[in-house]
């Protein structure tokens, strides 16, 4: 076994996900540079508020080297990234968050997106905080309507008219008083986690809690 472990750390050396650098020890999830430069948020930092969620916890503004890793990790099939991102999600919910869940869940692809992407990010994401976490992660909507890129919107208004409407909660899902962790990559305006939560809410959830691996500072 350590034979094919130091095989595969020659053929696939583990890369830091925000310099792309090869890392020093394979147990390492971030390089020391990034390590100690990355734009982490402090606790209490929360931006503005989302609508229908109680709270919103993210471990680094969308700045700096934050962008190209999610750019790679969300075009570029960049799926192992979702382990350390995951990761750094769960230990800031460890860190800032003492109330209790019942389940994980994520904002979804369409499935036209998922067809073209091969892997929903946010899923991904929403299983590595289950796994680290004991949170049971559950599939609890879908997007039916197809939209434009959120990334391609600047105006908050207008952002939250191109998700509204676009998500519901899956047929079946019985959601009665669900204390909810709700997942995704970033968050800029909210309107997206903000139309999930109420979808969430009017299904029943007593509670929502956002966690996403950054948010953009304007």
């Amino acid at each position: 076994m350590n034979c094919i472990k130091h095989l595969l750390d020659l053929l696939y050396p583990p890369k830091c996900p925000f310099c792309d650098k090869i890392l020093e020890r394979r147990d390492d999830s971030l390089c020391d540079s990034c390590q100690s430069q990355l734009p982490w948020t402090k606790e209490g930092e929360a931006g503005k508020p989302i609508d229908f969620c109680d709270q919103h916890l993210f471990p680094l503004w969308y700045q700096g080297q934050v962008p190209d890793a999610v750019h790679r990790y969300k075009f570029k099939s960049a799926q192992t990234y979702a382990l350390v991102l995951g990761s750094l999600m769960s230990q800031c919910l460890a860190d800032r968050w003492n109330e209790q869940a019942d389940l994980v869940t994520w904002v979804p692809l369409s499935k036209r997106r998922l067809g073209e992407r091969g892997y929903d990010q946010a899923r991904l994401l929403a299983q590595q905080v289950s796994c680290l976490s004991g949170i049971p992660a559950e599939a609890t909507l879908e997007k039916f309507r197809e939209t434009q890129p959120q990334s391609t919107l600047s105006e908050e208004s207008v952002r939250r008219a191109n998700v509204q409407g676009a998500y519901r909660v899956m047929p079946g899902a019985d959601l009665a008083g669900t204390r909810i962790i709700l997942v995704d990559d970033v968050a800029t305006s909210g309107a997206t986690l903000s139309e999930c939560a109420v979808c969430l809410r009017l299904a029943g959830a007593e509670s929502v809690m956002a966690l996403t691996l950054a948010r953009a500072r304007k």
